[in-house]
């Protein structure tokens, strides 16, 4: 951590998963100016302070199970708790969230950033996923694991191999298979299409289908008299401000 940021590595928030996820790991990022969000393991051996009392994750799992707080659509409880490290209290937001869409099987994630919403948090820790998909490549098909050097710069050489390669197969796969690929195409169809009143909509469905009729003739008349029906049909307020659009 300390050499990323010696190296100019800049990062608002550093992830990582229950492995390395310690009321340590996040005073250390606190220490060194960094928000950390993390899965945190179930287990009786970390305890934090909750309403001015001191449990576990489990515990207090129960706890909010049993009480009036209602669970969300994209999570269950998202409370705060205080952890105690080295003699001083360190607040942080605890997210708990199905696993698998079972209420008995639960994740939890916390952050050190309070101002976070609990969907934020979520979203933030998803980026992670990143990190196994990487594994999972370098496993399966650029035998990462399947090596039999035993010096540490050969092995340092074989991981560089492998994350090269990777490299070249996340580049290609950007170029070639991935929509982003169009630019600035796929921001454009991600924006929400602006509201376009009905008096509008409907005049330049008129106009568009009147090009067609007079493109095609023998459609004319048949399409004004679809369209007089069709006006005699609307509102009197929507057939002023219908004619007004067109």
């Amino acid at each position: 951590m300390d050499d990323a940021i010696a190296s100019g590595v800049k990062a608002k928030y550093v992830l990582f998963d229950s492995w390395y996820a310690s009321p340590h790991m996040f005073s250390e990022l606190v220490k060194r100016h960094r928000d950390g969000i993390g899965m945190l393991k179930k287990t009786q051996k970390v305890y934090f302070r909750y309403r001015g009392r001191e449990m576990d994750v489990k515990t207090l799992y129960a706890i909010l199970r049993h009480s009036k707080w209602s669970t969300k659509t994209t999570y269950l409880y998202s409370p705060m708790v205080t952890f105690e490290v080295a003699g001083q209290a360190m607040p942080m937001k605890l997210v708990f969230v199905t696993k698998r869409g079972q209420t008995d099987q639960y994740l939890v994630l916390a952050a050190t950033k309070l101002s976070l919403k609990p969907a934020e948090i979520i979203q933030l820790y998803g980026r992670r996923w990143q990190v196994e998909c990487y594994f999972k490549v370098a496993k399966q098909y650029l035998q990462f694991n399947q090596t039999q050097i035993q010096s540490y710069d050969g092995l340092c050489g074989h991981l560089a191999m492998v994350m090269l390669s990777y490299d070249i197969l996340a580049l290609s796969q950007r170029e070639n298979t991935d929509e982003r690929t169009l630019g600035d195409l796929f921001y454009d169809y991600g924006r929400p299409l602006p509201d376009i009143e009905v008096a509008k909509a409907l005049g330049w469905l008129l106009k568009t289908i009147t090009g067609l009729g007079e493109r095609f003739e023998m459609l004319t008349a048949v399409l004004d008299a679809i369209f007089d029906e069709f006006k005699k049909a609307l509102p009197s307020g929507l057939t002023r401000l219908l004619g007004s659009a067109q």
